[in-house]
Order: C-alpha cells, then structure tokens, then sequence
C-alpha cells in the first residue's frame, strides 16, 4: 500500500477520533455543570483571596459558599477583618457590628532569662526541639525559641527577637491565629487589646523548681490573688491565671508580684514604616 494513503488514512481516522472526543467533552460539560450561585462568586471577590484557612474552612471559595449558606459567620474571616465582614454583610442584607481586634499574645518571658539544660545543635524547629528530653529549656512549660510560629506566619508578622521570643508586628498581623496553631508549647493565645495585664508564665513546676532555672517564672505565692481588688486572679497547680473579664488592669497584682511574672502586654508592637 502506498505509504502517503497509509499516512493520510491514519490522519482523518485521527481527527475523527479527535472531533468525536471534543463533541462528547461538549456534551459532558453541559449535561454535568454545575450552577454556581452568583452570590457565592460576588462574597468569594470580596475576601482577600489569602486561602490561610483561619476561617476553619478549606480556602476563600469554601468560605464564601458556607457563608451564602448560612453555615460560617459573616465575619468569620479574620484576615480581612471588619472591613471585608461590612462588604459581605452588604451583600447578604445583613448589619454587620464592628468587634474588638485581637492579637496573637507570647505568654512567656522566659527566653534568655530561662536557662540552657542542654547545648542544642539540629533543626531550627521547636517541634525537633521538644522531641529531646522537653526541649533544650530548663523549664518545659516556656517557649523553645527556634521560630516555628515565626515561619508558620504567612503575614511576616511575627520576628524572633534577642530575647530569644517571639514578637508581633501589629500593624502586620491579621489575626489569623495560624502561629498560635503552631506553637507545640500553647505559649501563644489571641487576646484583646483592652486584655492588658498577663501572666507571662505557662509554668506548673512548684516554686523552688521554677526559681531556680527562671528569673521571672511564677512560684505560685498567691501574692497576686490577695492584692487583686477584683477577685480576678487564681493560683492553680502553682500558676496564676487572670479572668480577663474581671480584671480592670489596676496594675496592684504587677507592683506585687515577686517575681515580676505579671506585666503589662508590650509585647504587640507596630512596624516602622519607611
């Protein structure tokens, strides 16, 4: 057979086959599409596109199609903040109140003022870190300074300084609550800016334990709870914690604290803008 019949033969059988598949894939996409609610597209352009996941959903398009569906929050969104919630809002007929910001916050003041107990060398990861003997940090409970929760930001809002913590640029942040996921120690929490008096200490060891290897750890004295005119401060298993809705930031607890382990929150700083 002549190899130009075979060649041409073997193109239009080809195309054919071609022309066939498109015609099917034609048909396919119509018999199978699926609507999209329009609403679902226009709530979908007005978040910031991030994809983070801070909102508990699988990305932005997921969060806008639960939100039409009335199953997510108007203003579940913390990336985009009040500004985007008013938006939706608008587009859902709905009034949409504008909530206090929130900020990741270091519940520690360990760092350099905490000793080594051993002479690390390996992964700058504080989940690596954790896996030899509670970390290389004389007290467990502290954070292990090596930047998981820095790396974790996908806003740059979050810089390991010299005191060996980690520190938040607000004016960066979006609340997004990832680096407090990320921290293996549950050294980070999302507080409110009027929460200004803290308990820099995630320590349960007793007093004698956290002195020695801890210049501001807290001993667990119950000094604070005796001078808190509120009643707002506890003292479990040798740890104060402060109900911030009682709490009226006097300060009283802070002048008598022993150890200096309560303080007041300065560790949410804004970035210089050039």
């Amino acid at each position: 057979m002549n190899p130009v019949a075979i060649i041409a033969g073997s193109a239009v059988v080809i195309g054919g086959i071609g022309f066939l598949v498109g015609i099917i894939l034609i048909w396919a996409s119509e018999k199978f599409a699926v609507e999209v609610n329009p609403l679902v597209e226009e709530v979908n352009e007005a978040l910031p596109g991030a994809n983070c996941g801070a909102c508990g959903y699988a990305g932005c398009a997921d969060f806008a199609e639960k939100v039409v569906d009335q199953v997510a929050p108007i203003d579940g969104c913390p990336v985009g903040g009040f500004d985007v919630a008013k938006v939706i809002g608008g587009l859902l007929g709905q009034e949409v109140k504008e909530a206090e910001s929130i900020y990741p916050f270091v519940r520690c003041n360990g760092g350099i003022n905490c000793t080594d107990k051993i002479d690390y060398d390996g992964i700058e990861d504080c989940k690596a870190v954790m896996m030899l003997s509670d970390g290389e940090k004389g007290c467990s409970y502290g954070c292990i300074g090596r930047g998981t929760c820095v790396r974790a930001c996908p806003f740059n809002a979050l810089e390991m300084a010299d005191d060996r913590l980690p520190h938040v640029t607000k004016n960066l942040c979006k609340s997004c609550g990832i680096c407090v996921e990320a921290c293996p120690n549950d050294i980070l929490v999302m507080a409110r800016d009027t929460e200004q008096v803290h308990v820099l200490c995630r320590s349960h060891d007793k007093g004698k334990v956290i002195k020695a290897v801890c210049e501001f750890g807290c001993i667990g004295c119950k000094i604070c709870v005796k001078n808190c005119p509120a009643d707002a401060i506890t003292v479990t298993n040798f740890l104060a914690e402060i109900d911030q809705e009682k709490c009226t930031n006097c300060g009283q607890c802070i002048e008598n604290c022993p150890q200096k382990s309560i303080q007041i929150r300065e560790s949410v700083v804004e970035a210089v803008v050039a």
